[in-house]
C-alpha cells in the first residue's frame, strides 16, 4: 500500500470522507505527522514512529493507533455510542455514526504522548 492519499483515491465517497476526517482532525493535533506507514498500513507518523492508521475493511472502518492504551483513554466514552465497537487495539466505526472529533483528538493525544515519552 501506498500514502494515505494514495489509499484514500480509491475509496467510495461515504468511506474516503469518514476516513479524511478522522486524518484532519490527526493532522490538527500533530502537524508536524507525515504520510507514512504503520505495519504495512498507510499513516501518520510522528518522530518517525506510527501514530495512527485508518482503514475499511468489510463490515467497517478501522482506526489503529498502535497502542491498546491509547485505545483504552477513549474507551469509556465510546461505551455505548451507536455504530462503534472498541477491541484492544482498534476503534471500529461506520460512517454514518462518525466518531466525535473531541475523542479523535483525546486519542491522538494520548498517542503523541506514548511517542514523545510524556
Amino acid at each position: 500500500m501506498g500514502t494515505i492519499d494514495d489509499y484514500l483515491a480509491d475509496l467510495a465517497a461515504a468511506d474516503r470522507d469518514a476516513i479524511d476526517r478522522v486524518y484532519a482532525v490527526a493532522r490538527r493535533e500533530a502537524p508536524d505527522a507525515e504520510q507514512g506507514k504503520g505495519y504495512g498500513m498507510p499513516a501518520l507518523v510522528h518522530g518517525g514512529k506510527p501514530l495512527l492508521s485508518v482503514m475499511r475493511a468489510k463490515k467497517h472502518i478501522g482506526i489503529y493507533p498502535f497502542s491498546p492504551d491509547a485505545v483504552a483513554a477513549v474507551a469509556g466514552v465510546l461505551d455505548g455510542y451507536p455504530g462503534v465497537s472498541v477491541d484492544k487495539g482498534t476503534i471500529r466505526f461506520q460512517p454514518e455514526h462518525p466518531i466525535p472529533s473531541e475523542v479523535l483528538e483525546r486519542l491522538v493525544r494520548a498517542r503523541l504522548a506514548q511517542i514523545d515519552g510524556a
